[in-house]
């Protein structure tokens, strides 16, 4: 089973690295195909790895080579293969397989198209690096890998200066939470000695719990930059200035969900600090109504869909924080089918509309896009956790966990978020497909995508609908290595909770629907204070940007002008001059001259007596 692993893993980075090779060239067709064709050799190989797991329950591990070896400091670049990372990796394959068919279409006339599928397969490899490694440092390779490859996708367009910026502060936020994450797996070595996991995690057990704490607060500062977790949330929503396919696999299937992977492969330190895990899920919380509020008013297709992807991540937190890590890795794997279907037929929208975003200048595309719009729909659909699609099961079974943790505020923010979760993602099926046609037919000509770009779309949409049906394949499967969850409920208020979930997942929909139907909001309501507030993303962006960047540029400014130029550059000049100086005084000694030479052999052999004499004398 060596060689599936390793084709798993290595089909994508063969993929890159032939497509590097005519990264300079004009567009050629090869690029993409042959970039598609190698995931699907790793989908393959993911999905035959899950089969064989599945029915041996056998972990496989290999170690490519040694990594660093010095003293007692072993670091092997190995991998393992159990039942957490063999369901993303199929998770991460398949959507990617997904990912770079549609991408073929919508990359069909840029400039950079040869280039473009050399940073997707990039991206894909560095998200297996880092879920199928076996220890903190390996992880640490494909977490900066996935880094620096959505650097390069974001700011893809570079010649756009929105880009480069956008790229730049998803770097920058990054690195802050990478920080945490070093800091964690240094504290880890200190004390354990490894960064291997099954050996740090049978004995995080014989550690003080103020250093457990440590740990694992570290740890998840990495998981909270990675996942966009507030304060570092905002350059989720500025990444969107990439390509569109690109925003589907960094928010459906890698980059962002590596974070609800870190803390759910180290489940073992969480469990036992439970406080820890409180704060995870009460943030969590948090920002699944604070993402889902700004979404409710925002105006950029994209965009609304990303901070969808910000509410969802937060659910997912809380699940894991309290416990119930199955759930938060159920939830994520659900979320990334009809996650990559909305971005994906976003792309679709987008071409049909010569890249409009803004989705007042949409409305009536279901007559030109009935595919897209029918596939959209579905997924939206599985978002709001409509029965009996994939949302439905995941999302209920989160709020459940928290009902069941006497966490009843979290419940109760969840159970609303999930009202505005509906009603934002029916708002948006509304304006672009369903509402009154809002743009010019002389200006725009909507068309439906390529036969071959909605086919890969619809084995997504088809896993958005069904994924929820093998809850209970999922749960015997994943718990042979994560803690079991179960409720402590009766039977009877577990369905009073789905049944009220429902009832808001249902309102929201219905009130979007009628809303958008007939004109939606007022004006009036655009100039509410709330309206202002929801839509400048409570300020916070412009808090970072007077209080942080604009504080920091001039104090860099300063310290350029007084440290650098001033202090440093001034003595460095400085002692040069003055050695110059000196050296014009003592270049007669050199001139040549018999008197002048004379001169100085005597004044030198006064010179000589005179510190003799003295030297005599003490």
């Amino acid at each position: 089973m060596e060689k599936y692993i390793y084709i798993a893993l290595f089909a994508p980075l063969v993929g890159s690295l032939v497509a590097a090779l005519f990264s300079m060239q004009v567009k050629t067709a090869f690029t993409g195909w042959f970039t598609s064709f190698m995931l699907a050799v790793s989908m393959y190989a993911s999905l035959y790895l899950l089969y064989f797991v599945y029915t041996t329950d056998t972990t496989l591990h290999v170690n490519l080579f040694d990594w660093i070896v010095i003293g007692n400091l072993d670091i092997p670049f190995g991998f393992v293969v159990d039942q957490v990372s063999v369901v993303m990796m199929s998770v991460v394959t398949v959507v990617s397989t997904m990912v770079h068919i549609h991408s073929i279409g919508y990359m069909e006339h840029d400039s950079g198209f040869n280039r473009y599928f050399s940073y997707l397969s990039a991206f894909v490899f560095s998200m297996l690096v880092l879920v199928m490694s076996d220890n903190f440092a390996v992880l640490f390779i494909g977490w900066e890998g996935v880094g620096v490859c959505s650097w390069l996708l974001i700011g893809f367009w570079y010649h756009k200066e929105s880009a480069t910026w956008a790229a730049n502060e998803a770097f920058i936020m990054n690195r802050i939470g990478d920080l945490g994450l070093l800091l964690g797996m240094f504290v880890i070595y200190w004390n354990i000695g490894s960064l291997q996991y099954d050996i740090v995690f049978s004995k995080v057990s014989t550690l003080e719990n103020s250093t457990l704490v440590w740990i694992g607060a570290l740890l998840f500062l990495g998981a909270m930059g990675k996942s966009a977790q507030f304060p570092l949330h905002t350059w989720l929503a500025d990444a969107m200035e990439g390509p569109t396919p690109v925003s589907a696999l960094i928010h459906a299937a890698t980059m962002v969900t590596a974070g609800v992977y870190l803390v759910v492969r180290s489940n073992e330190l969480y469990t036992l600090i439970p406080e820890v895990g409180y704060a995870i899920a009460a943030l969590g919380a948090f920002v699944a109504i604070f993402a889902a509020s700004m979404a409710l008013v925002n105006n950029d297709m994209k965009r609304i869909i990303a901070y969808s992807t910000l509410s969802q991540l937060g659910y997912m937190f809380v699940a894991a924080g309290l416990g119930a890590y199955w759930v938060a890795l159920f939830h994520l794997a659900a979320h990334a089918f009809f996650k990559s279907v909305l971005f994906l037929g976003a792309g679709n929208v987008m071409h049909a509309m010569d890249d409009e975003l803004d989705i007042r200048k949409m409305g009536g595309l279901h007559n030109k896009m009935k595919a897209t719009s029918i596939i959209m729909t579905i997924a939206s659909l599985a978002l709001a956790g409509i029965f009996p699609l994939a949302g439905f099961f995941s999302k209920d079974k989160i709020l459940e966990v928290a009902f069941n943790s006497n966490a009843i505020v979290l419940w109760a923010i969840l159970w609303i978020t999930a009202g505005l979760t509906a009603f934002y993602s029916f708002r948006l099926v509304m304006k672009i497909f369903f509402g009154e046609q809002n743009y010019s037919n002389e200006e725009h000509h909507p068309h439906e995508a390529k036969n071959f770009v909605i086919a890969a779309m619809i084995p997504l949409a088809i896993l958005a609908v069904i994924a929820g049906w093998f809850e209970h394949s999922f749960v015997e499967f994943v718990t042979k290595v994560l803690p079991t969850w179960d409720a402590n409920i009766d039977y009877s208020v577990a369905w009073i909770l789905i049944l009220i979930t429902s009832i808001i997942a249902i309102g929201g929909i219905l009130l979007a629907v009628f809303k958008y139907k007939n004109g939606g909001f007022s004006k009036s309501w655009e100039e509410t204070s709330i309206y202002k507030l929801l839509s400048n993303q409570y300020f916070i962006p412009q808090f970072y940007k007077n209080f942080i960047s604009i504080p920091y540029y001039k104090f860099s400014v300063w310290a350029w002008k007084t440290i650098e130029i001033k202090l440093i550059d001034g003595s460095i000049d400085g002692l040069a001059h003055f050695v110059n100086k000196l050296g014009v005084k003592v270049r007669p000694i050199q001139s040549g001259n018999l008197s002048s030479s004379l001169r100085l052999m005597v004044l030198g052999l006064i010179t000589g007596l005179i510190f003799a004499l003295v030297l005599s004398v003490l």
